[in-house]
């Protein structure tokens, strides 16, 4: 009999495969000591050779990955390659080897102790990256050591037989390895639909379900699972009966996809006339070619943390102006709008040693580090200003919450283009900059804020998060996570009031723009753009291009005076569902889930 399991969907898709099981864990050392000098200098020997193999496996993946994702993906071992290298972690086990007489996985997982505590005092250990490197070195390091078996993914799937990857949980580093010719789908027992990890599922199109429980411990290798990643639902020991139901399923969505590729590159205007412009979010430049083909008109957000999370240096100003000008000179005429460095909160290089915080989402973070470090800000803009004269670039600052933060900025461009101009290089007569609206704060005092800033663009994640007091990361409370709560709703609306008032661009590059209920109700209050994941460009386009702007703003009228978030959802779905077959956008309604 079947078991059935539902998380939260996170990439769609259906796929029915075998589940391969993943466990990257930090394997369990037994104590062990050496008596004689030789067996010390032996042991010795035994580190540096597990050292040198496990430098050459991340070297091998991370070539691996240069040639099948980017360049740019790559880097994210390079911090595990420096590990392996420093000498502060390797003849530190040496020399606890030769003081203590203990075997070298015991002396190396001692050392890696002691640096742990060391980077516990620097910034927050359960989102410190370099703390998730460390792991991924010591695991790898203690294996060879111990003699288990290679945990690499890349050494899993020679065979070529494509999987369903289950895992307790996937970072960004382990995610990238990933083939989507073998890796079929991917569940995980924690995680949310906005986490990293889920963000590069989707644009690697591998379907994904997480925050399904206990799913790694429950499952093993060779099982049949049936993964949902439309609905959040997996189905363990499926029947002919399930089986066939969700192939019948998968059918009519591959059948809705192909209508969809049609409207790649049709308008994206409302069928009583309305023009929005839809944008691609975008994490990485080679996704860039990826949004044009899907028919993005423009880049509402591209985040460039890419080029500082997990790095010992801060990066240069000519590295950051090529990862510039290869998005903008895919966009000729088009806008791309880039973020500058949203670190703090789950994001933390090392090179800027933050300090440890208790809550660290409502702490040193976005625009509030890149002005107490302005080094690293005005080599940021200076490769910004310069990056402008290949394209319509725009600047964007995170988490704006004082008037201030956005003076304070334009003074620092002012004073780049002047030093730019000085040096010989060409610079724009006048630039565009902008602000995310992501806090109730940036929300009240909208009216105002719109007075210093060119356009407004909506970050709904953390607007969600810090209005209804949630955090997104938590999987216990991730259900409590409504974009759809009246309180929301409310604050959406008034931002783009307040926007339209003041005759600036209002865009919306929050999960909730890719949702199709989210976008009829941003159509409905008068977003002037819409910016999504490529892969979830042409459903948006079709939910713009089948209804109303006037039925649009009907239901956002109704949807204000709801009292509750099953109101909002009731007052949309009954809406849209008029002029679309809802079953088709399951993946944001939650619903049609075979039975």
């Amino acid at each position: 009999m079947s078991v059935v399991r539902d998380g939260i969907p996170a990439s769609p898709g259906i796929v029915i495969a075998p589940v391969r099981v993943l466990r990257w864990e930090v394997p369990r050392v037994p104590h062990g000591a050496v008596i004689s000098e030789d067996r010390v200098e032996y042991e010795i020997q035994r580190f540096r050779d597990a050292c040198d193999y496990a430098r050459e496996r991340i070297r091998v993946l991370q070539e691996r990955t240069a040639r099948t994702v980017g360049e740019v993906e790559a880097r994210i071992f390079e911090p595990q390659v420096l590990m392996l290298e420093d000498a502060d972690l390797i003849d530190g086990t040496i020399g606890t080897i030769r003081e203590n007489h203990l075997t070298a996985e015991r002396a190396f997982e001692w050392r890696v102790l002691e640096w742990e505590s060391a980077l516990s005092h620097s910034s927050h250990p359960m989102v410190l990256d370099r703390l998730a490197d460390l792991a991924d070195v010591q695991t790898r390091v203690l294996r060879r050591l111990m003699n288990m078996p290679d945990p690499d993914l890349a050494a899993r799937v020679d065979d070529g037989e494509k999987y369903i990857l289950v895992a307790r949980e996937l970072t960004p580093s382990v995610t990238v390895q990933l083939d989507p010719k073998t890796v079929v789908g991917i569940a995980t027992d924690l995680g949310t639909r906005t986490s990293h990890s889920a963000i590069l599922a989707r644009s690697l199109e591998i379907p994904c379900v997480v925050s399904v429980g206990n799913l790694s411990d429950t499952v093993h290798d060779g099982d049949e699972m049936i993964l949902d990643g439309r609905t959040g639902r997996v189905v363990l020991a499926p029947t002919e009966e399930d089986r066939e139901a969700y192939r019948q399923r998968d059918y009519l969505i591959r059948e809705w996809e192909q209508e969809l590729v049609l409207l790649a590159h049709l308008p994206a205007v409302t069928r009583d006339g309305s023009r929005l412009v839809l944008r691609a979010n975008i994490d990485l430049p080679g996704e860039s070619d990826h949004a044009r083909d899907h028919g993005a008109e423009g880049v509402g957000l591209y985040r460039t943390e890419f080029l500082v999370v997990g790095r010992g240096t801060a990066p240069g100003e000519e590295e950051q102006y090529r990862a510039y000008r290869r998005v903008a000179e895919s966009f000729p005429g088009q806008p791309v709008i880039i973020r500058t460095f949203d670190l703090g909160g789950d994001k933390f290089p090392a090179f800027l040693h933050m300090g440890r915080e208790e809550n660290p989402f409502l702490g040193w973070r976005a625009i509030r580090v890149c002005l107490d470090e302005p080094e690293v800000f005005r080599t940021q803009l200076r490769a910004l200003v310069r990056a402008m004269a290949h394209g319509e670039i725009r600047v964007m600052l995170p988490l704006v919450n004082e008037i201030s933060e956005v003076t304070r900025t334009r003074v620092l461009i002012d004073q780049c283009i002047g030093e730019l101009r000085a040096e010989g290089h060409p610079v724009p007569a006048v630039y565009t900059l902008g602000a995310m609206v992501e806090t109730p704060a940036a929300a009240l005092i909208a009216p105002e804020l719109a007075k210093h800033v060119d356009f407004f663009s909506i970050g709904t994640n953390d607007l969600v998060q810090y209005t209804l007091a949630v955090d997104r990361g938590n999987s216990r409370i991730a259900s409590r996570y409504n974009p759809f709560h009246p309180a929301v709703v409310r604050l959406l609306d008034f931002i783009c009031r307040s926007g339209r008032d003041a005759g600036i661009e209002v865009g919306v590059c929050g999960e909730v723009a890719a949702m199709p209920l989210g976008a009829f109700l941003l159509i409905g209050m008068g977003a002037s753009s819409l910016s999504v994941g490529p892969p979830a460009l042409a459903e948006i386009k079709k939910v713009i291009r089948s209804v109303t702007y006037e039925d649009a703003a009907a239901g956002v009228a109704e949807a204000l005076k709801a009292s509750s978030p099953e109101e909002v959802l009731q007052v949309l779905t009954a809406r849209l569902g008029r002029v679309l077959d809802l079953n088709k956008f399951s993946a944001s309604l939650g619903l049609s889930r075979p039975e």
